[in-house]
Formats: structure tokens, C-alpha cells, sequence
């Protein structure tokens, strides 16, 4: 799915009443009935709804919901935000409202007290998508209201005075704080990138139907990873065929007290459908490792408690490098090696990320495409330090162009980066991956993925898309909070179960 800029959404707009043919009303009429649709399923009869409305076609997009409610039986209370001349779907939007019986209008200036009832849910439908200035009088009072609630508040399209585009002067004094976001055809940049992560919320994006043919043809800055297109590039296994067809991975990793890192990433590549997984360890992790994870093969370094010496990297299909390996000397020397003997796939991650950082010069020498998976202090080390999210983006993207490799960004709509300039958000996973080891379990799954013979960015995207579709399941039968990196694990397999079905989580 294609992250579009507000002109192009715009743009978009315009091709489908052009060339469909719908009317302007008529497609306000589509997003709006998705947008009540939602909102009738998730709010009981005993709650009400109060909807702030502008003069622009957000604000029309709000009066339609309103009828929509109201003709559902629904109580709804319209707040009249701004003087200025409407647009015209808004003028026949509200003449249509104020036809109906039952409908209740205020006007709302900077002087208005609005005391909201316990059960009453704002609905934010002041400014779209084409917002450019900062909100000012009464829209910035209305705002500062909405904001002042104990109250749940659902934006429509975007949260008012939010820019649906990156903009160096965006100021964030006046900007709805949604709790979800009811967005048209695609995600807006703002929503993806961890800014303005508290205005957002939890954004769901509805099609209206806006067709294809321009959406298809347009360039984007960005896309964003789905089910739909996670399930374009699974495989589906052959009647005929054997543990060789899929590949051997090498995992290696481990020192003393963190052999766990490395027993998650080798259990999570087998559960990924590598054919055969070696993992390559230090003495000490040796027994624990064969106990923990009976279905793969162990090979030991020639040091007890770090990885050393050359890591037998040549004979495998793709390796995956860092969890719970340490930073010691005999790991650098050993991460030096394999740098100058495999040319193979390979996923670099946590201590050999960290290694990396203190032998800058070695970024020349990854072979091309090498999967990069840092956390964002991991990435900081990396290169330098950011103090904002859209910074840290740019950097990423020079970052995989400078050095052609593929860069996984770790977070809330995990961004990867590829060396011709372009980024992909992906769209699973929850905050209850913010426990140790979930890191280590995505880069298992990545090796996986490349010991199968996936290509690289198909490798990154599919990879962290399966990581969090499994942390999505595993939320909804642990809750967030008791989720562990081993729960990410178990439902790997059901993870990929649901793409191939294309079965979404209830």
C-alpha cells in the first residue's frame, strides 16, 4: 500500500469523481458511512456523541456521520467550529442535517464552555488532510477543548491540525490527541513516524474506493507493509519436497549470561521453516543450547565464554550475527573474519551492531544488501545522534544508500530502508514487543526467510511483518504486559498460517 502525499490523496480524489464517475457529495457519502459504520459497531446505545465540524470538507465529512448517526437512532450533538464561508459539499452537507428531526447544532467560539457527559464520545472532524497553517481563534479554543476531555475522541481522516505531510514549522500547540484516527485509502506520513505517535492513536485506514488506476501510477515516498502484501510474497511448500529445499541457517551468537538471546533467535528460525538450523556458540552455551533447542545442530568457538575464532559461515545458505554475543575481543576478531570470508545473505543485529559502531570502516566492506536490524540507540551508535523521529529517517535512508544494505529500524511501524531511496513501514505488532529478546526473534526469522531463498527485501519486509503479526497474536491471548519474546516465538507458525489463509486476528 503506497503512502500518499495530501496533494496526491487529493489528487486521487479527483481522478475517481472524474473518472468513475461520482459526485464529490457522493464519495463524501462512501467515507463517511465507513466512518459511522465503525463507529456504531464500537460505541454501545448508551453512549452519545458530540462531533466538532469546521467550514472545510472534513467538517462536511462530519455533519454527513452526524445524519448518519441520528438516522440510527443515535443521540448526537454538532458543534459549529469557525464562521468563515463553507465549502460547498459542507453547505449541502449541513442543510441536509438540519432537515433532519432531532439534530442538535451549537456554535462553538473561543468564549463557548462545553461541559461533555461521561459517556459522550468527540468525534474530531474540524480540519482534513489539507491542513497547512497553524489553527488559530476559535478552531486552536476548539481544539484546546477536545484536548481538555477525560473523553475517548475519534479523529476523522486526520487529527485537526496535524499536517498529513513532514513540515520543518509543524507546530504541535494545537493538535487534536486522538485516541483512534478513521483514515481514508492510506496512512498519512505523520501517522508512521514516532513525532506524533500521542496525537495519533491507533489509526485504522478505510477504502472508499478510490480508484486504483491513479494510485498504481503515481510515485510514492513510501509504502506500507499489509497482510495483502505479505501474503503476495509467501511461498507455499511443494508436496515433494525435503529439509534441503529450505535451506540452512547459521545463527551465531550467545556468551555466558546471554545464551537466551541466542537460544530465541534459533528457535525462531526453525519455526520460520528454515530446512536445517546450526547454531554457533561459545563452550559455555553449548549444552543449555542443545537442551533448549533439540531440533537444531551446535557447533562450538575455541573460547568458553565468547564466540572466537572464524565463524564456519561459508557452508550455509544465509547466517544471522549478534544476539548475546558480547562485544569482546575474541568476537571482534571473529566478526572481522566472517566479514572477509562470507559474501552470502546476511542479518546483522544487537552486539554485532554494536561492534560495528566501534569499526566504522567496516560499512565499506558488507557485502551488498547485508540486513542491518537496529533499535534506534543501536542506530544512534551507528551513525549520530537524533532528536527526532523524521531525523532519524532521513539519516536511515542516506544510511542504506551510502552503504547499499538493507537498514530495519525497529519500533512502532518498524521502517526499512533501501539502498535505491525508498522506505516501507510495516503495519503489524504491538507495544508488548517491547520486552527483551524480541529483537533476537525477528533477526531468526529474517536468516530464515533468506536461508530459504527469499530474496533480501523480500527477506526484511515479510520478516518483520510475520515477527509482528506474531507478537499481534500472541497480545491477544497473553495481553501485552505477560508478553514475552518467547510468545513471539510460539506463534510464528501461526503467524504465517493466517497470511497464507489471509485470516486477520479477531
Amino acid at each position: 500500500m503506497k503512502v500518499l502525499s495530501a496533494e496526491q490523496i487529493r489528487e486521487a480524489d479527483r481522478y475517481t469523481i472524474n473518472n468513475e464517475p461520482v459526485s464529490s457529495v457522493q464519495l463524501m457519502e462512501r467515507a463517511s458511512s465507513l466512518c459511522a459504520h465503525w463507529l456504531l459497531n464500537r460505541y454501545n446505545r448508551n453512549q452519545t456523541f458530540r462531533i466538532f465540524c469546521g467550514n472545510g470538507n472534513n467538517g462536511g465529512d462530519g455533519f454527513c456521520i452526524a445524519r448518519l448517526l441520528l438516522e440510527q437512532g443515535r443521540k448526537v450533538t454538532i458543534v459549529l467550529v469557525g464562521s468563515a464561508a463553507r465549502s460547498a459539499e459542507n453547505a449541502f452537507q449541513l442543510d441536509l442535517l438540519r432537515s433532519l428531526k432531532g439534530a442538535e447544532l451549537m456554535n462553538y467560539t473561543v468564549d463557548t464552555e462545553v461541559e461533555f457527559a461521561e459517556q459522550e464520545i468527540i468525534v474530531d472532524a474540524i480540519f482534513g488532510s489539507g491542513l497547512n497553517r497553524e489553527p488559530e481563534g476559535d478552531f486552536a479554543a476548539a481544539i484546546d477543548c477536545i484536548n481538555s476531555s477525560d473523553n475517548e475522541v475519534v479523529s476523522i481522516d486526520i487529527p485537526s491540525g496535524l499536517y498529513a505531510d513532514f513540515n520543518e514549522v509543524q507546530s504541535t500547540d494545537h493538535i487534536v490527541k486522538a485516541d483512534y484516527t478513521l483514515t481514508f485509502h492510506a496512512p498519512k506520513f505523520t501517522f508512521l513516524v514516532s513525532d506524533f505517535s500521542e496525537y495519533v492513536g491507533e489509526f485504522v485506514v478505510l477504502d472508499i474506493g478510490l480508484m486504483r488506476t491513479y494510485t498504481e501510477k503515481v510515485k510514492s515516498y513510501a509504502e506500507y507493509f499489509t497482510m495483502e502484501e505479505a501474503g503476495a510474497i509467501l511461498h507455499h511448500r511443494s508436496k515433494f519436497s525435503h529439509k534441503g529445499t529450505y535451506g540452512h541457517a547459521l545463527i551465531a551468537g550467545g556468551s555466558e549470561g546471554k545464551t537466551g538471546a541466542a537460544i530465541l533467535c534459533t528457535r525462531a528460525a526453525l519455526r520460520t521453516g528454515a530446512g536445517l538450523v546450526t547454531a554457533y556458540v561459545p563452550v559455555i552455551s553449548r549444552d543449555v543450547m542443545q537442551a533448549s533447542v533439540p531440533e537444531a545442530m551446535v557447533i562450538t568457538g575455541e573460547e568458553d565464554r565468547f564466540i572466537a575464532g572464524r565463524i564456519p559461515a561459508v557452508r550455509f545458505d544465509a547466517v544471522g550475527v549478534g544476539p548475546g554475543m558480547g562485544t569482546a575481543d575474541s568476537v571482534v576478531s571473529s566478526l572481522k573474519f566472517l566479514l572477509n570470508e562470507y559474501k552470502g545473505p546476511m542479518v546483522w543485529d544487537a552486539d554485532a551492531l554494536n561492534v560495528l559502531s566501534e569499526n566504522k570502516t567496516w560499512l565499506e566492506f558488507l557485502p551488498p544488501l547485508t540486513i542491518l536490524t537496529p533499535h534506534p540507540g543501536e542506530f544512534d551508535r551507528l551513525t549520530q545522534k537524533h532528536t527526532s523521529g523524521v531525523d532519524r529517517l532521513k539519516t536511515q535512508k542516506h544510511f542504506a544508500q551510502r552503504y547499499n544494505v538493507i537498514v530495519v529500524l525497529k519500533g512502532a511501524h518498524t521502517s526499512i530502508a533501501f539502498p535505491d531511496g525508498s522506505v516501507t513501514f510495516n503495519s503489524s505488532g504491538n507495544p508488548g514487543m517491547a520486552t527483551g529478546g524480541s529483537g533476537d526473534v525477528l533477526t531468526g526469522i529474517i536468516t530464515a526467510l533468506l536461508a530459504q531463498g527469499y530474496n533480501r527485501s523480500q527477506s526484511a519486509m515479510l520478516g518483520v511483518f510475520i515477527h509482528g503479526l506474531a507478537g499481534d497474536i500472541a497480545a491477544s491471548v497473553n495481553g501485552q504486559e505477560g508478553m514475552i519474546a518467547g510468545d513471539i516465538v510460539d506463534h510464528i507458525g501461526g503467524s504465517m498460517r493466517m497470511i497464507s489463509d489471509k485470516i486477520r486476528i479477531p
